[in-house]
């Protein structure tokens, strides 16, 4: 009896490489792609953009993983008779182009590059990012992935440059687009910002110094009885450009006279710190006030350093964001540095005072420390601190530090003038 089955018998012995140059010779000869496209034309329209691939290197997995969801979402929509244009782009930007041709041409930043020439430089960049072009559209064809590189589009390309400004012009032209401060993770030897998901992938383990200072009270009734604020901070090169010390209106606070132990040659003092946290300052103590942080508000201090003129600046200031699970409850403020530390300034018209370079490096002009990187700057400024007896306590504190991921450098946590768009 003769077989009813609408398909072609298949043979014991398949060779799947034939089969698969049969079918994309098929597809190439008759224009199969765009004919399915071109037939849907007047349908209902499906927006599809393609998040580029840079072609500066071979193809991986995680391209061909990409680039399968990549179609199956248009291919799906056009199978229900909806219009899809697939265009195909290629991303020719970005830090990891730049590092590659640095890395080839034995550069080490951004100084590197600037006497080389930066016209020079991006016409390396160009290349780079031509290189591989042919390898990722032969791996595109072979596994299916349906997309119109005919029509593509280049980042770098004066057509698509150009269309950005524009779209940056109809944003501006409605009062969208806006300069502002924020405060971002920062790479200095890149010379660049991180964004949150690559702030997320080059945390590693380190040693910092932990201190714990004094802050001397200048007015008030504090004053009178020689009282200080007890400060924690993690990071002392952030101290230069010291502008206020922020407390919880919330939370109990304790003015407590510590006892001298003369066989230590510690004397007697008066600190204000958060009442859970009290024991830091051990067991011999004397409650001379309790108040809420609330009443420590515009309490003015003097700061630790004095190498930068901050007016009008100094006293303490409430923020909600202060607890007390570790520290004194009394956190130092430097606005540039901190993105808690800006809001909170922010609301009290104190200035941003950013004294560190694009490069890390202290500005030339800032005494001590002038030219220093600023993770180098820790050790010095400790050892000005302890000369001067504003340092309390002092030890080493192992934590995870975000560094950048691409160079291993430290990052810092800078605030920069940024443009954005309301929303």
């Amino acid at each position: 009896m003769a077989s009813t089955s609408p398909y072609l018998p298949l043979s014991a012995s398949i060779d799947l490489p034939k089969i698969e140059h049969e079918v994309l010779d098929f597809w190439q000869t008759q224009d199969i792609f765009h004919s399915s496209v071109q037939m849907r034309q007047g349908g209902e329209s499906w927006t599809f953009y393609e998040g580029p691939p840079t072609a500066n290197g071979l193809p991986g997995t995680h391209h061909i993983e990409a680039r399968v969801f990549k179609d199956v979402f248009p291919r799906y929509q056009t199978m229900k008779g909806k219009y899809v244009i697939r265009k195909a782009g290629w991303d020719c930007h970005g830090l990891p182009v730049e590092i590659a041709v640095e890395k080839e041409l034995g550069f080490s930043g951004k100084g590197d590059i600037e006497k080389f020439g930066i016209a020079a430089f991006n016409e390396k960049c160009r290349q780079s990012v031509q290189r591989h072009v042919g390898a990722f559209t032969e791996m595109t064809e072979r596994m299916g992935f349906w997309v119109d590189f005919d029509q593509a589009y280049w980042t770098m390309s004066n057509e698509y440059i150009e269309s950005v400004w524009w779209s940056l012009a109809q944003i501006h032209s409605k009062g969208l687009l806006v300069q502002d401060y924020r405060v971002a993770p920062y790479c200095p030897r890149c010379g660049t910002g991180l964004s949150d998901h690559e702030l997320a992938q080059g945390y590693e383990s380190v040693t910092d110094p932990s201190v714990y200072l004094r802050f001397p009270i200048t007015d008030g009734e504090l004053k009178d009885l020689g009282a200080s604020l007890l400060v924690w901070t993690t990071t002392p090169w952030t101290l230069v450009s010291n502008t206020a010390i922020a407390v919880n209106p919330d939370v109990d606070y304790l003015v407590v006279r510590t006892k001298a132990d003369p066989e230590k040659e510690v004397s007697s003092e008066v600190l204000v710190i958060a009442k859970n946290l009290v024991e830091l300052v051990g067991s011999s103590y004397e409650i001379l006030r309790e108040l809420k942080g609330s009443q420590l508000e515009k309490i003015k201090y003097q700061p630790p350093f004095k190498f930068i003129d901050i007016p009008d600046a100094h006293y303490v200031v409430l923020a909600d964001y202060v607890t007390t699970e570790d520290g004194t409850g009394l956190v130092h403020q430097a606005p540039a540095f901190g993105a808690d530390d800006l809001q909170t300034c922010r609301k009290y018209g104190l200035p941003v005072v950013n004294p560190i370079a694009p490069n890390g490096e202290f500005e030339a002009g800032i005494a001590t420390v002038g030219g220093m990187f600023f993770k180098q700057a820790d050790k010095i400024l400790i050892k000005e601190l302890k000369k001067s007896g504003v340092l309390y306590k002092h030890q080493q504190y192992e934590h995870s530090y975000p560094h950048c991921w691409r160079c291993h450098t430290p990052l810092i946590y800078y605030a920069q003038p940024s443009w954005y768009i309301r929303t």
